[in-house]
């Protein structure tokens, strides 16, 4: 059986990621913010409620991203360990409260058969969101997986599933615009209120690996040393 010696992040490098990981929920929180409004803005002219809904979303987000940002402004390592699982519970919360909100209102949208008013805007703030949040999320997931940092891992997917939204919300609003299919957008929205809920009970459990590895001998398995505590589901390695 193959041993695998597994050396950790040093210290200099743990507070690099540290660092990283902060800066990357600034920037995030700092787009939501601005996406928020925008959104809200054009929901209300336009009585959209793919639009309303995604401006909530991305209070959602900014919520997740403000524990994480939190966490990481510990200068000390082992108290943002502690925060860890604070962290992740505020994060589960909000990835509950975000698929409510969307099944809430794709229910709404698909029995009111309520229509929207084209908006072009619109289209353009999903397209500029479906560009810039799957790089925001990918580098927050690779810092957050070398520090063993589930509650990192855990707020990149919420980005990550903004990415989905935005999608979503795209498709939407160009086939409303061009062929009238305003169930398109709500039918859509469900599918991500599923994977919300999937997440949100994953971060809720903390499928945690364990944080900043120190020396391990233990067999790799799969790619990723025993010692690591790396499962089905676990937030850090999947």
């Amino acid at each position: 059986m193959a041993v695998s010696l597994t050396l950790g992040p040093s210290p200099a490098r743990r507070d690099l990621l540290a660092r990283r990981i902060r800066l990357l929920v600034e920037v995030t929180i700092a787009y939501n913010v601005v996406e928020a409004v925008i959104a809200l803005a054009l929901g209300a002219a336009a009585s959209s409620t793919a639009l309303i809904g995604f401006g909530l979303d991305s209070v959602v987000e900014v919520s997740s991203a403000t524990a994480v940002a939190w966490q990481f402004s510990a200068a000390d390592h082992s108290v943002r360990e502690d925060r860890e699982r604070r962290t992740l519970r505020i994060i589960a919360v909000s990835f509950v409260a975000l698929a409510v909100y969307v099944t809430f209102d794709a229910t709404r949208a698909l029995i009111g058969g309520e229509g929207a008013d084209g908006s072009v805007p619109g289209i353009v703030l999903a397209a500029v969101s479906l560009a810039v949040m799957p790089f925001l999320s990918a580098a927050q997931r690779r810092a957050g997986r070398e520090l063993g940092s589930a509650s990192a891992v855990a707020d990149s997917k919420q980005t990550l599933l903004c990415t989905y939204l935005s999608a979503v919300l795209l498709a939407g609003l160009l086939l409303n615009a061009t062929l009238g299919w305003s169930w398109a957008d709500p039918v859509a929205a469900l599918v991500i209120a599923v994977i919300a809920v999937k997440e949100g009970r994953a971060a809720w459990r903390g499928d945690v690996c364990c944080p900043t590895p120190a020396l391990s001998s233990s067999p790799a398995v799969g790619g990723q040393p025993a010692g690591c505590g790396c499962v089905p589901g676990c937030a850090c390695c999947s």
